[in-house]
């Protein structure tokens, strides 16, 4: 019995069909399953939403609400310490510092033209700071420039740094260890920034890191301890404490620093005073 012309072409697609399906089966055993697609990251509460403050969390070691101020001495505001080294960068700044209070000047006198005093300057300013503690957050404005600056407690990391907006006073991340409020602040906008104003000019780059930590004393004032480090500008870190107490009987009040009304401060435009 012979085939016809038609049954030997049905038989050789009935062939080829079949190679087909025996090579997809073997390369579908070779293949490696593909794994499921990570779920999306959870989308951060904001510090003010309800479901964020109704949250359950440990009683905190203490709470700041109030009006606090730095406890001043003589040169205890600044954070420049006695001894230091810096960067070759950052020693060209000190050293025209240096020189132009020699002169009677004042170098890069940025604070004086409305730039932020920025952190860590910001805390020893000569005015006080209203601190307002949540669960998720402690805000802190200051009376000097109404320089706002927030303190997350809320769990959440630090932003990534290709998506941070710096800002002066930097993202401030906190965490209760024990009986202290450890602050850890990063992503610094790296200009006009200074770590003291008319006296040590030390720049402030975008690498600074600045930790924080807050203790309370018997005597009710608080201590904050400071551990610095920015590569770029000083070698090692930097390490003080400053003690700040409260202040009943004074509030904040609203503040704008405006160029043009400076006009009559010799410190925030006069060529011969600014270097």
């Amino acid at each position: 019995m012979t085939m016809t012309q038609t049954q030997r072409s049905l038989a050789r697609l009935a062939a080829t069909v079949c190679l087909a399906v025996a090579a997809a089966t073997s390369i579908g055993a070779q293949a490696k399953p593909v794994p499921p697609k990570a779920p999306p990251p959870p989308v951060q509460l904001s510090a003010l939403s309800k479901e964020n403050l109704a949250k359950p969390r440990p009683k905190p070691p203490f709470d700041l609400t109030g009006m606090w101020q730095h406890e001043g001495r003589m040169n205890t505001w600044k954070f420049v310490p006695e001894t230091f080294k810096l960067t070759p960068e950052a020693q060209v700044h000190y050293d025209r510092g240096v020189q132009a209070l020699k002169d009677g000047g004042i170098y890069r006198d940025d604070i004086g033209q409305c730039w932020p005093a920025g952190l860590p300057l910001i805390m020893t300013r000569v005015w006080p700071i209203a601190m307002v503690q949540l669960p998720t957050v402690i805000y802190m404005i200051s009376h000097f420039e109404n320089s706002v600056r927030m303190i997350y407690l809320d769990g959440r990391p630090h932003t990534d740094p290709d998506v941070v907006v710096r800002t002066f006073n930097g993202e401030s991340i906190g965490k209760w260890e024990g009986d202290t409020l450890v602050v850890d602040t990063k992503y610094f906008p790296g200009h006009h920034h200074w770590m003291d104003q008319g006296g040590a000019s030390v720049p402030i780059s975008e690498d600074a890191h600045i930790v924080e930590r807050f203790t309370m004393r018997p005597d009710g004032k608080m201590d904050i301890e400071y551990t610095m480090t920015d590569p770029k500008n000083w070698v090692g870190e930097w390490k003080m404490t400053k003690t700040f107490g409260r202040r009943e009987e004074t509030d904040i009040t609203e503040v704008q620093c405006l160029p043009d009304l400076n006009d009559h401060l010799p410190a925030t435009k006069s060529k011969a005073i600014v270097k």
